[in-house]
């Protein structure tokens, strides 16, 4: 059976499992991972063999899933596979069109969070949208500085999760800059949003795994750049969700 993938389609496929990385140091009472997890370990396994062949990339993730799943050591092989995986996704990254490179960006820590999202809305030229449900201070303190001078940050939250630190870090960054750095807040009906967004200049859209105030501090997570088409849906439902709210500060 040829097992063998495009770089695209390998690329695709390894960074929507990178996006949705189990835990793995889940044991149970009797050191026993997830059926879930297992599953997740053998399409991890499978997929670096398709996509690299024969290679010190498939076996050194072998090793680590072996023992993973027969042993109690379990920190440094859950390290080795999603590492296995990040350096397969870099290595696939080089050979797949420029449109399509950049479309997984994985952190493994806050200062490696910063950098991507800097890289993100530091291009931006007209609007940067975030989305959060789960917003707070963070969003204006550690993200909105990111973005160009002149830029509108529009900040879009949920009512009934936002936490209470957006709200006056939002009030002084508008008593600070006024209209040469817009910012505006926004909060949806509660319960409502479901998505972690950042919308660049009403065009591009890319998908966080975690919140702002969270990202990649306690667990690895990705930033996964929206194809064409979805980008174009996000963007389009968004903006119709943005409209009808008022400003929250």
């Amino acid at each position: 059976m040829n097992t063998t993938l495009s770089p695209q389609a390998a690329y695709h496929k390894l960074g929507i499992l990178l996006a949705n990385v189990p835990d793995l140091q889940g044991y149970d009472a009797n050191w026993n991972l997830p059926t879930t997890t297992i599953q997740w370990l053998s399409r991890a396994t499978a997929l670096v063999k398709a996509a690299t062949g024969i290679s010190t990339e498939s076996v050194r993730i072998d090793n680590a899933v072996r023992n993973l799943v027969s042993s109690i050591r379990s920190q440094s092989n859950a390290k080795e596979i999603v590492l296995v995986l990040n350096q397969v996704l870099a290595m696939l990254e080089l050979n797949v069109p420029i449109s399509a490179q950049g479309a997984f960006v994985s952190t493994g820590s806050s200062l490696d969070a910063y950098a991507a999202i800097s890289k993100i809305i530091s291009e931006t030229t007209a609007t940067v949208l975030i989305v959060d449900p789960y917003m707070d201070a963070t969003a204006v303190i550690e993200v909105a500085e990111l973005a160009p001078s002149g830029v509108l940050i529009q900040l879009l939250s949920d009512s009934g999760s936002v936490k209470p630190t957006l709200k006056p870090a939002a009030s002084k960054w508008v008593q600070q800059y006024g209209a040469s750095r817009p910012l505006e807040v926004r909060v949806a009906e509660a319960r409502s949003l479901h998505d972690r967004l950042i919308i660049t200049d009403a065009k591009a859209a890319w998908i966080l795994t975690q919140s702002l105030k969270d990202f990649a501090q306690r667990s690895p997570a990705t930033i996964q750049r929206a194809d064409v088409e979805l980008a174009v849906m996000k963007v389009e439902a968004f903006s119709s969700i943005w409209k009808p709210f008022s400003l929250a500060v």
